[in-house]
């Protein structure tokens, strides 16, 4: 499984209103309940938030990647988020949040695919020139191929 498999345009939203992380989460969910990913909301927000309290998912780079394991998750899947206004979040490097993705990780896939996913996606977000892309890209499809390795996409 890769982020091909987890991430279609449909959730992809260059444009997000949120101010906050709680608005912004709640738009991403929103995303994944209208395509079917999540099947209960209030379980799946739950359990992004009992993340949350673990520790901050905020990256560096403007980025967060907020997740949760979910019975309120039927099929894994991944939305993005890019807001029009920075939003206050712990991050590595104390910067706001401008690029939320967020993942819904059905109990079936809690071990071996999610962390395949995270590392694939932090992996990413691990060159500079990606992230900047990810904050300026207006293309849905380009962002999924921006976080698509190289090799990945040479199969398709």
């Amino acid at each position: 499984m890769d982020i091909t498999d987890v991430l279609n345009v449909k959730n992809i939203t260059l444009n997000m209103a949120a101010k906050s992380k709680e608005e912004a989460i709640e738009e991403l969910t929103d995303l994944l309940v209208k395509s079917g990913a999540v099947i209960n909301k209030d379980d799946f927000l739950k359990d992004v938030w009992l993340r949350e309290e673990q520790g901050s998912t905020g990256f560096e780079n403007h980025i967060a990647i907020p997740h949760g394991k979910s019975s309120g998750v039927a099929h894994t899947a991944l939305a993005i988020g890019r807001t029009q206004h920075e939003i206050p979040w712990e991050t590595m490097d104390g910067s706001d949040v401008r690029c939320i993705i967020l993942f819904a990780v059905s109990l079936v896939d809690q071990n071996a695919t999610h962390i395949r996913l995270l590392s694939q996606v932090s992996g990413s977000l691990a060159d500079e020139e990606i992230i900047a892309k990810l904050l300026q890209e207006n293309e849905p499809q380009k962002i999924i191929a921006l976080l698509t390795p190289e090799s990945e996409g040479a199969k398709s």
